[in-house]
């Protein structure tokens, strides 16, 4: 795991602007997400719970509740045929740029690599000052983590981060 194996060694904003030598810059891609093919199960399953909830719906007469997990089951079946792209991610000394995406480091408190091969754990999560999703996940793809690392402790503080209860219910669920 690369949290453990790299340095753990933070970084002051102050002493990484002194420390910055000309243009520090690390651009790679990666697919925007992590594409998992899905057997006829997973289907049947996910088709399954979705209709307990939409005739629980009818039988508690909530139309609405209903007409609302139907749409959720077609943008989920529509998503999850879905290939991902091929995104472009840059470090450079102003923010990260991915794809038209822009995050100025003033808006960027600190990051995080959750680098775990065996369990297709490649992330670099950035933590936003906003106080709604203040998580950004990046995908690593076949980027060197460690340039990504380096790049970055210019820039932006490394404290440590937890993976939360919906990136583990995500990767349970295979989205």
């Amino acid at each position: 795991m690369l949290r453990n194996n790299l340095s753990k060694t933070s970084v002051s904003r102050a002493s990484a602007e002194r420390a910055i030598p000309n243009q520090a810059s690390f651009s790679w891609q990666a697919p925007e997400y992590d594409y998992f093919e899905k057997p006829p199960k997973w289907y049947w399953a996910m088709g399954g719970i979705l209709l307990a909830i939409v005739i629980y719906a009818l039988v508690t007469n909530s139309i609405l509740m209903a007409i609302t997990f139907i749409l959720i089951g077609i943008l989920g079946y529509i998503y999850a045929q879905r290939k991902p792209r091929t995104i472009k991610i840059e470090i450079t000394p102003s923010g990260i740029r991915v794809d038209n995406y822009f995050y100025d480091y003033d808006n960027l408190r600190s990051f995080w690599i959750f680098y775990e091969v065996e369990e297709r754990v490649k992330i670099l999560s950035l933590h936003s000052q906003k106080a709604f999703l203040p998580y950004i996940h990046i995908p690593i793809g076949n980027a060197n983590p460690i340039k990504i690392r380096e790049t970055l402790l210019y820039y932006l503080p490394e404290i440590k981060q937890e993976l939360t209860i919906l990136d583990h219910l995500e990767k349970l669920i295979g989205l």
